[in-house]
């Protein structure tokens, strides 16, 4: 994609202000995936296993959806394929109630998988578009900025979705799970969490709308490059390697993410209240909006966007084997710390990649999206851990392994050339 920056600056920077609000909303609706495993466990009588299918419904739409996502974006340009994807997040918000009606699980599986394929969407074509609407020497810090955002929504989403979804109902002090007016109570609060988010994407999809003209002013125009196979990607190693780091970084963050609520609420953890247990997720989330609002500063600085991506992920490892090993409040505030130092590892291994990636940007997007299937594949082997052992800690085995993989992603990442440092960037001269 190609563009002339310096001849519409202020259209670029409106553009990217409008494009950062997709990161929240994103954000938010993901991070509501913790506390509804808790909710639907209780509600429909799931074992773990079971509860984590929530997780394997949302992310296999990465996999699913992200290539012909990436095709669509090379057809219908940035802005017609934001509100297509929004529009697609809004329909399936409105399979919840009909599922929770006939109160059936699948359904609400099949709704979560309709939303994911929207934000899939979304983020194929937002990731990539923030990347490009500036300097390429700042495009890291860029996306690190855009994802703050991201990361606001995911602190809000528990705080505000965690005393919807785990008060009241079969979540009363003296609620029978068996008792049908408890649990249409709790069906109810589902569909509730679910309508109010379904409200926000129709009143987001109809800000971008308005704004389309000047984020198609400011963003790169689709080449015929850009519309050729997204499967190109397969035959760029450096976008199948940051597939790969994308893979397990998601997986890593949202196993510890979705299982944070009972790992909280464990008696030899903090013995919390599930809603209150909950509730603290949103300093995991919250962890990670202020490092990348940190992260982001330092990418600024002469300091390589590879060296703190090398450091963020040796200490996150080092916090999961802490939790392995420990219980209690020590246990407990070293998970919750993981998620500051996840902050900058999404922006900064998606950037990474785009600069050594020999695919074009969509292809490579579409690609990197795709990685986000580790989501779906992670969690379900941590729940079959969680449901074969006395404690929840040894799950965090499971990030501990991607963790340190995404060390020697970041170490292979110094050490290669840059190919495309005006694609990430979007001047003249990239894809």
């Amino acid at each position: 994609m190609t563009e002339n920056q310096t001849a519409k600056p202020k259209g670029t920077g409106l553009a990217f202000a409008y494009v950062t609000t997709l990161f929240f909303a994103w954000g938010f609706v993901t991070s509501l995936i913790g506390p509804l495993i808790a909710a639907v466990r209780r509600v429909f009588e799931l074992s773990y296993t079971e509860a984590t299918l929530t997780t394997f419904a949302w992310f296999i739409a990465y996999g699913v959806a992200s290539i012909p996502a990436a095709a669509l974006l090379g057809r219908l340009g940035y802005s017609q394929a934001i509100i297509v994807a929004l529009v697609t997040m809004v329909a399936g918000c409105l399979i919840v109630p009909i599922a929770t009606l006939a109160d059936f699980y699948p359904g609400v599986l099949i709704a979560l998988f309709v939303i994911a394929s929207g934000v899939t969407l979304l983020q194929v074509g937002a990731n990539p578009l923030v990347a490009a609407l500036g300097n390429p020497k700042s495009s890291h810090a860029r996306l690190n900025f855009s994802q703050f955002f991201n990361s606001l929504g995911t602190t809000l989403g528990p705080l505000i979705a965690a005393p919807i979804l785990l008060t009241g109902g079969v979540f009363a002090a003296d609620a029978i799970i068996t008792d049908p007016a408890t649990r249409a109570e709790s069906l109810r609060s589902i569909d509730l969490a679910f309508l109010a988010v379904g409200l926000f994407f129709a009143v987001v999809a109809g800000f971008i709308f308005t704004a389309r003209k000047t984020i198609n002013a400011a963003a790169p125009v689709p080449t015929a490059e850009d519309r050729m196979s997204p499967l190109v990607a397969l035959k760029s190693p450096w976008a199948v390697f940051g597939a790969l780091a994308i893979f397990f970084y998601v997986g890593s963050e949202v196993t510890i993410g979705d299982l944070l609520t009972n790992f909280l609420h464990s008696p030899d953890i903090l013995n919390l209240p599930l809603a209150t247990a909950g509730s603290m997720v949103a300093w995991y989330w919250g962890g990670a909006m202020v490092g990348r609002l940190v992260g982001g500063l330092l990418m600024l600085t002469k300091i390589p966007a590879t060296t703190i991506l090398i450091f963020n992920t040796a200490v996150a490892a080092t916090l999961c084997l802490v939790v392995t090993q420990t219980s209690g409040t020590t246990a407990a505030y070293a998970a919750i710390a993981i998620g500051f130092f996840n902050s900058i590892m999404f922006p900064t291994i998606f950037t990474l990649t785009l600069e050594r990636s020999t695919a074009p940007v969509p292809a490579t997007s579409g690609l990197l999206v795709f990685g986000i299937i580790g989501g779906a594949l992670l969690p379900p082997v941590a729940g079959q851990i969680a449901d074969n052992s006395a404690t929840l800690n040894p799950v965090f085995y499971v990030p501990l392994i991607g963790y340190l993989l995404l060390v020697g992603f970041a170490f292979a990442a110094s050490r290669a050339s840059i190919r495309n440092a005006p694609a990430a960037g979007g001047t003249p001269g990239g894809h």
